[in-house]
């Protein structure tokens, strides 16, 4: 689902002795996906080999995704959060395949109301879907080739994809360029001509001219000015109203995620350490980890900042290559009991479409971000 202008680093797979993969496509729990779930990722691993020596010896692997589980709805649009190095981007290039998982289930409900596991797919089996998923880069200077059109850079993924050719691509982008607000008679030009607003909307209509049911947003609004975020955030907001668009919004930036996400998952060192409903988690987060991500959330009211004090936290972030037992957050965290630091807490549910990755959830009290 990258398009060749964009490229993307080699996919590493663990070696044998790595956890193992499945081979079917379908799993035995497809069945089970409920109606209103586009996408349901299951236990998803990406291993990185540590190589070393002349002979390139395997001595560890990068866990940069590490049993990671969530779901997106149809129609929804589902926050991917956490510090950079967190496995956002990962876990966002293992959706389009840019990455062949290590391990765990990617299913996903075509079309026709079938589900199938994007993880087990070969090239072959893709190719349906890579129009169905699409992803929206952060770099607008980078994502799109120079020495293409606007055409050319929009309808390469029709020809690709055989959708379509000619007439019908050349009318297909007009409209879809006027969609995002450009002018179809920039389709001539080259990136060079316009501003990173503009060219992030270049990006959106690349993504967007498939028709796709799923659009990753990775880091979409963190490379522009603050006046043109809040413009390319209306527009996605609108273009999901329009499309029936689900996305998956990966971003650091909590205060734009509380602005168009309907649910959040929190990442820290390639877990899941929380997820829940955006108001849910901004009024009363349950992990120590999303605390302190609450705790940096600018604050208009200078009322407000007098009465909440930021969270700072000690220490450096684990190393995936080599996290610390028990609970990877324990070093860091300020209620860490000694059962952090030898038992890995599991995912659970503590409500109703709340989860939480800490043994002590139900009986701390933590802080949010303000409302203001």
């Amino acid at each position: 689902m990258l398009d060749s202008t964009q490229k993307a680093p080699s996919p590493i797979t663990a070696d044998s002795n790595s956890p193992s993969r499945t081979t079917s496509p379908l799993t035995p729990r497809s069945s089970h996906l409920s109606p209103d779930t586009l996408l349901d990722v299951r236990n998803l691993r990406m291993y990185f080999p540590v190589l070393e020596g002349i002979f390139s010896k395997v001595k560890g692997y990068v866990k940069a995704a590490d049993d990671v589980t969530f779901s997106v709805g149809v129609g929804e649009t589902v926050g991917l959060v956490g510090e950079s190095g967190c496995g956002k981007t990962t876990v966002g290039r293992c959706l389009l395949r840019a990455y062949q998982p290590t391990g765990g289930e990617m299913r996903y409900r075509t079309r026709d109301g079938s589900i199938v596991d994007l993880a087990q797919l070969d090239n072959r089996g893709l190719r349906p879907y890579r129009r169905d998923v699409r992803m929206i880069f952060q770099d607008p200077f980078s994502s799109l080739n120079p020495r293409l059109t606007v055409y050319e850079l929009v309808s390469e993924v029709l020809t690709v994809n055989r959708i379509c050719s000619g007439k019908e691509a050349e009318e297909r982008v007009a409209t879809t360029l006027r969609r995002v607000g450009l002018r179809p008679e920039y389709m001539r030009r080259y990136p060079h001509a316009f501003s990173g607003g503009e060219r992030q909307r270049i990006v959106i209509a690349r993504a967007l001219v498939t028709e796709p049911r799923l659009v990753v947003a990775d880091e979409a609004v963190s490379a522009l000015d603050v006046s043109v975020r809040a413009q390319i955030l209306n527009l996605m907001q609108s273009l999901r109203d329009e499309f029936d668009l689900t996305y998956l919004f990966i971003s650091h930036d909590l205060s734009v995620v509380r602005h168009i996400c309907d649910r959040v998952v929190v990442m820290y060192v390639g877990r899941v350490v929380e997820i829940a409903g955006g108001d849910a988690l901004y009024s009363r987060p349950l992990h120590p980890y999303t605390e302190a991500l609450m705790s940096a959330v600018p604050i208009t009211n200078p009322r407000d900042r007098q009465r909440k004090a930021r969270i700072r936290l000690e220490g450096d972030v684990a190393d995936p290559a080599n996290p610390p037992s028990g609970c990877y957050f324990h070093p860091r965290c300020r209620y860490a009991q000694e059962r952090c630091r030898t038992e890995t807490p599991a995912l659970r549910s503590v409500g109703a479409e709340r989860m939480v990755a800490c043994h002590f959830a139900e009986t701390l009290e933590l802080a949010g971000a303000p409302i203001g």
